[in-house]
């Protein structure tokens, strides 16, 4: 793409929505990993309940927001990569 021109290879764009949404199943394992040894974890006490208080609140919304992020972001990058190539067969 020349200097100063606007727009993207619609493969590498296409390369790059499919990385985005792969990465919701490595986000996917880390909560399932945590939350599977936490429940078999023998630890009691303050520190275990505000550990698992901060688990079901921040971490886990966190995660599901990267998630949802890396989802709706993968998909704009394979729409626009497809209608990169519509446009390119068309002018």
């Amino acid at each position: 793409m020349a200097a100063g021109m606007w727009g993207a290879d619609p493969d590498q764009l296409n390369q790059l929505g499919l990385t985005l949404k792969r990465q919701i199943e490595g986000i996917t394992a880390v909560m399932s990993a945590v939350n599977a040894c936490l429940a078999n974890t023998a630890w009691t006490g303050p520190a275990r309940e505000q550990f698992v208080a901060d688990w079901n609140g921040s971490f886990t919304t966190a995660l599901t927001r990267l998630n949802q992020a890396f989802e709706v972001a993968g998909q704009d990058c394979v729409v626009r990569a497809q209608g990169l190539r519509v446009a390119m067969a068309n002018g």
